[in-house]
């Protein structure tokens, strides 16, 4: 599995600030509305759902949000950058400025754990999330993922 398999260029975005975790999955689920066809309503409901059971802040201004959803066939992702970082109820109580969310099938299984384990694995890379942070360019973002993970598996 690779990063390209899940993120779509359009699923990229950089925003200025999000005011909540709330309002922070409503600007994601647009984007997955926009890049991916899903309904935004459900789709916030999902990652509240989901977000209710613990924090999905991982550390070191990381998020990954998840969850899985009806009418998603794959597994698929929005990544997001927050110029200005939020509070997130994260491990390390550090403010976040970058979430990977990811979608699955409601019974998807292996394909959703392997999804995630990529995704933390990439982004617990601080070189990577430096080079991240200082660019806000979309389509230099999604290079530096695509890329980046291209560069672990070989």
């Amino acid at each position: 599995m690779e990063l390209s398999s899940i993120l779509k260029p359009e699923a990229v975005k950089v925003f200025a600030a999000a005011s909540s975790k709330k309002r922070l999955f409503q600007e994601i689920a647009e984007v997955a509305h926009t890049s991916h066809g899903f309904d935004p309503q459900s789709t916030v409901e999902a990652l509240m759902e989901r977000e209710s059971l613990g924090p999905t802040g991982v550390g070191h201004g990381v998020a990954l949000p998840h969850a899985r959803m009806a009418g998603v066939e794959h597994v698929t992702g929005v990544f997001v950058m927050l110029e200005k970082p939020m509070d997130f109820g994260s491990v390390d109580r550090q403010p976040v400025d970058i979430a990977f969310t990811l979608f699955a099938p409601e019974e998807a299984g292996v394909e959703h754990l392997k999804a995630l384990a990529l995704v933390s694995r990439t982004l617990r890379e601080q070189p990577l999330c430096t080079k991240l942070r200082a660019n806000l360019d979309q389509t230099k973002l999604y290079a530096i993922l695509t890329e980046a993970q291209s560069v672990q598996a070989a």
